[in-house]
């Protein structure tokens, strides 16, 4: 009886197990891999984004993190954040034509940022880091590729380069991908007062003085309401009950 218990439950198992191969479609959780966060922005504006960084060894830690910007994608202004620990380096290209940010013309443009590690302060095994940067105005195409490279105290260099492909699955080593959209076309101030005005001429001041007259009129009527129920009620009371002794 007990071997049909264990073989019944191995078999349960194994069933789930296959299941749960079809549905989600693996068995154990896909690796983590170097993100820019968020993943989405809009064409033209600024944003905060955040390169985050987890460590995939069991034995290493990530010592430096090097992430390009796209050449067919340059950005005016790129800044960073201070990340405790670690030194940043900003390298940049000449770019032709210029980048116009705020009517200036800029011949330069940032190209790659490196955050180097100091003693003590590198990507541990089983944690990460995000790199806080400050891009903009973000280019008019419809996603930046910003390949990176990561390196660990054992020597080790992990690419994430390979770019996504539409209708595909997703590469070995995807770089970080954000997501551009077009920015709102702005509402026509004519085009919106239009409705106001119209709205105006149709209601007007007649609308208002029809309603101010039905509530005086609503008024008088119920006070002459009044007056004749207290006219009724006094003159029963004067007048002599005849079933009264």
């Amino acid at each position: 009886m007990t071997r049909l218990r264990r073989t019944a439950t191995a078999a349960a198992a194994l069933t789930l197990g296959v299941v749960a191969t079809a549905v989600f479609g693996f068995v154990a959780p896909a690796s983590a891999h170097v993100t820019v966060n968020p993943k989405e922005a809009t064409q033209g504006g600024y944003g905060r984004f955040a390169f985050r960084v987890p460590n995939e060894s069991d034995t290493a830690s990530t010592t430096k993190v090097e992430v390009f910007l796209p050449e067919n994608a340059p950005v005016g202004s790129v800044s960073t954040m201070p990340v405790p620990g670690w030194t940043t380096v900003v390298d940049k290209r000449t770019v032709d034509p210029p980048v116009e940010v705020h009517g200036a013309q800029l011949t330069e443009v940032v190209s790659k940022v490196t955050w180097t590690a100091t003693e003590g302060a590198a990507i541990a095994p089983g944690t990460f880091q995000e790199f806080p940067v400050s891009m903009g105005p973000l280019p008019q195409v419809d996603t930046m590729v910003f390949k990176s490279l990561q390196t660990y105290s054992d020597g080790a260099v992990v690419r994430w380069i390979d770019e996504p492909v539409a209708g595909g699955e997703e590469p070995a080593n995807p770089a970080p991908v954000l997501t551009l959209t077009a920015a709102d076309a702005p509402a026509d101030p004519a085009a919106a007062d239009a409705p106001a005005a119209a709205a105006g001429t149709d209601d007007g001041d007649g609308g208002d003085g029809l309603a101010v007259g039905l509530g005086v009129a609503g008024l008088v009527a119920g006070l002459g309401g009044l007056v004749l129920g207290g006219l009724a009620f006094t003159r029963t009371r004067r007048e002599p009950n005849p079933q009264q002794p």
